[in-house]
């Protein structure tokens, strides 16, 4: 993928839709509803990020992303339930190598609305729009050893563990092992065939 292809498509993103999902642009008015999953210390355990302080915090940085939209630089989908109108949660592209043709998927979602197969509904969206839009040849994710949730949204949507790299990430002072998941464009097209079947 070129640099240009990036930065036109990030720059127009996209409305994504799903059965029971739509993902869109993150905005300044879903300060609410991310504060209110992104303070919870339970749902920051395994991410790089620590709770937001206070919801002043959360429009800040939704505020921030909003300028990266219009340049192209930000990768990322809000999660929206479609029956409710509330976002529940964000899932995009956290890392972009583009002389290679491969992404990195990242989501979080509020716990409230785990356990019903929501993370992988958007990351599938995530997905296609990765392989058939923008010719990405490989999908990948990285999970911290021990969060066994995002390893079972990584199993759903069809991605393959590759390993664990010891003590690879220092991460709120500690050092913590990663694993690795994959996805290419020949898994992918190879779900899509049996599907159909």
């Amino acid at each position: 993928m070129r640099k240009e292809t990036e930065l036109h498509f990030f720059s127009h993103l996209p409305t994504l839709t799903t059965e029971r999902l739509f993902l869109r642009p993150l905005r300044a008015d879903d300060a609410a509803d991310m504060f209110e999953y992104a303070k919870n210390s339970a749902v920051t355990e395994f991410l790089l990020w620590s709770p937001h302080p206070d919801v002043g915090y959360t429009r800040r940085y939704l505020e921030f992303l909003s300028a990266r939209y219009r340049t192209g630089l930000c990768h990322e989908w809000a999660v929206v339930e479609r029956a409710s109108g509330k976002m529940i949660g964000t899932c995009g592209f956290a890392r972009l190598d583009l002389p290679h043709n491969v992404g990195e998927i990242g989501y979080v979602l509020n716990p409230a609305f785990r356990g019903r197969g929501l993370a992988a509904e958007a990351a599938t969206a995530v997905l296609q729009i990765g392989f058939e839009t923008l010719g990405l040849h490989r999908i990948e994710a990285r999970y911290i050893r021990g969060n066994a949730a995002s390893v079972r949204v990584m199993e759903k949507i069809g991605m393959q563990k590759e390993g664990i790299h010891r003590g690879a990430m220092l991460i709120k002072g500690a050092y913590r092992d990663i694993g690795y998941a994959a996805l290419t464009k020949e898994d992918w097209e190879a779900r899509k065939n049996k599907s159909r079947l």
